[in-house]
């Protein structure tokens, strides 16, 4: 399998069953161990809510639950040389094809190895070639073949894209509430959840699972299986059935009786992780868990739970909101009933990333909405305050004195702007109505960090600010050091107060930056700086296992949407989510403060 330095943690995961595949190739006895670390390293890469390559940037890979030493360290040359000496000596003279081969569901090592050798497969399409000689039945004359077997790689060999990536968060959003409502009109149904990573609300999600709580399991698979946008149904069993819709997506429903859905919920919910660590403790207690309930090894009678609540509470625990079921330490605090209270979208007060249409002649994209329209916009969703944030003048279009021009244009139409305000709240009739009105628009901007660390907007248009923001937009691959000190350089004038999108990623696109994070914490804990949680499905940037490092060192954070149309700034949800990920409260999160508290903030 090739390897390279930039490798993601899909294509990692990959990487380490193909090591496990081979070592049971080679020898599977010998090797019984080694499989199973490497099959488990695997699994906890895919299932990891946090880039591997952003782990071993941070020193923290071993952390991992599933990652040993001597794994982090085979990754480490990887991400360092864009190889490992390693895995290639363990995977020498197993054609390549056989690794490609795995990726078909039902096909495992040794008999990838025998279709390779009996078919000779090239390694140009090994798995386009299989699907050929498949439908032209040329696998089931092989020896230990037929015809179920030729079909079922037939079938999931068309399958193969689908699975193998991974949604945007809001997008597996989009399609689970149109099953869960679709669910919701058979009279069958008593309560629906999504579950699995998609209710954890990690930044991307596999297969969509749904749970139904129901006394009719046969109803419910008829009705799901009559999705109208469904392509066509995979399977259906007596509590669960899967269906593919277009794009290749799975969705999988699973059903329990009205008086097993809160062991369904917390089944399916926790990453694998999570679910070990809690099976281990729940066995000192002599217990086992399931989907079906709390079964006690000495009576072998099974207690079930109609509440997920009721679940957590048998085993001596609070209820552990879902986001935090990654095995990073809720066990242990829910045991201790000392869980953060997590910080909700209701908390939110205002906005502090919004980009309008103001004709600024940007260094990026201009925003596609007004200023008054989303002022609109902001004041229905019931805050009191945000800041339009659009990105500085473009230095290759204007002179410096161009560009204050164009700040000072833009800062008295902010002024218009709240003098209109200002006249609406005084028009208000009671204090409830004026609570809940917009009253203030901050003049921000997101200023481009500069290669050098330096800002390309004078002192001059700076003073036309309230505060500013600043983010990375060029020069992504800078050694760590260079890097660390290019922000801190920009983050140190007096006028920036939010570092936004910090790690400057694109998921599924382009991996974070490399810098020296537990230098910046410091420094933004030191000098009062903050770092944004960008709401965009694309960036969810901070990442969440950097959002937990922020909270544990004091570091305050803001949530943007960086909106570019009105209709963005519904997408506030999701920065809320990485938030509740990273084990924020309320506190945490500058945007909660009322409009008088964050003004005593910027002035202070």
């Amino acid at each position: 399998m090739k390897m390279r330095k930039g490798m993601r943690n899909l294509e990692i995961a990959r990487l380490l069953e193909s090591v496990a595949a081979a070592y049971q190739i080679k020898n599977p006895d010998k090797n019984r161990f080694k499989i199973i670390a490497y099959e488990r390293a695997a699994v906890a890469v895919e299932h990891s809510s946090s880039e591997v390559k952003d782990l071993w940037d941070e020193g923290k890979l071993d952390e991992l639950p599933g990652i040993g030493k001597s794994i982090a360290a085979h990754l480490g040359d990887i991400f360092k040389k864009g190889k490992s000496s390693h895995f290639e000596k363990v995977m020498e003279a197993i054609p390549p094809q056989v690794f490609d081969l795995l990726e078909i569901s039902g096909v495992g090592p040794k008999t990838a190895v025998k279709l390779v050798k009996d078919l000779n497969l090239s390694k140009k399409d090994p798995v386009g070639e299989l699907l050929k000689y498949a439908e032209e039945g040329k696998i089931e004359i092989l020896e230990g073949f037929g015809k179920d077997s030729q079909d079922e790689i037939i079938r999931s060999i068309k399958e193969l894209k689908g699975r193998s990536r991974r949604l945007l968060l809001n997008y597996a959003e989009d399609i689970s509430e149109s099953i869960i409502d679709w669910m919701k009109k058979s009279k069958a149904v008593v309560e629906v959840s999504a579950l699995g990573s998609l209710r954890r609300k990690a930044s991307t999600v596999g297969d969509i699972d749904i749970g139904v709580s129901s006394n009719s399991p046969q109803e419910i698979i008829k009705h799901f299986t009559r999705y109208p946008n469904l392509s066509r149904i995979l399977e259906k069993g007596e509590l669960d059935a899967s269906i593919i819709l277009p794009g290749d997506i799975q969705v999988d429903v699973k059903i329990q009786p009205v008086n097993s859905f809160g062991a369904l919920l917390q089944h399916f919910t926790g990453s694998k992780q999570h679910n070990i660590a809690l099976r281990e403790y729940a066995r000192s207690l002599s217990l086992s868990l399931s989907e079906y309930g709390v079964k006690n090894l000495k009576t072998k009678k099974i207690k079930k739970f109609r509440k997920e609540e009721f679940f957590y509470e048998a085993l001596g625990m609070e209820w552990i909101p879902p986001e935090l079921r990654e095995d990073s330490g809720e066990i242990k605090f829910a045991l201790m009933k000392k869980l953060p209270t997590l910080v909700k979208l209701s908390d939110i007060k205002g906005d502090l990333q919004i980009h309008s249409d103001f004709d600024i002649e940007t260094s990026h994209d201009l925003g596609e909405s007004s200023m008054e329209v989303i002022v609109t916009k902001a004041d229905d969703l019931g805050y009191e305050y945000i800041a339009f944030t659009e990105h500085n003048p473009s230095h290759s279009r204007h002179s410096e004195k161009q560009i204050v021009d164009i700040l000072k244009r833009k800062q008295e139409a902010v002024e218009k702007l709240n003098q209109t305000l200002n006249k609406r709240l005084k028009s208000l009739n009671t204090q409830r109505s004026q609570r809940k009105a917009l009253k203030r628009v901050f003049n921000s901007l997101e200023i481009d960090i500069l290669p050098s660390g330096k800002l390309p907007v004078s002192e001059k248009g700076l003073e036309t600010l309230d505060f500013a923001l600043i983010s990375i937009h060029s020069s992504f691959r800078m050694d760590k050091n260079k890097m660390t000190k290019r922000i801190l350089s920009a983050f140190s004038h007096p006028k920036v107060k939010i570092f936004a999108h910090p790690t400057a990623r694109i998921i599924n696109k382009r991996e974070g930056i490399e810098a020296d994070w537990e230098k910046i914490l410091e420094f933004c804990e030191s000098e009062n700086k903050w770092l944004e949680i960008n709401a965009d499905p694309m960036r969810l940037d901070l990442p969440d296992f950097l959002v937990k490092e922020a909270v544990e060192k004091g570091v305050k954070m803001t949530l943007g949407t960086d909106s570019h149309h009105k209709d963005h700034l519904d997408n506030m949800k999701y920065a809320t989510y990485v938030a509740r990920r990273g084990w924020c409260k309320k506190e945490n999160i500058l945007n909660s403060l009322s409009l008088v508290e964050f003004e005593k903030l910027l002035r202070d």
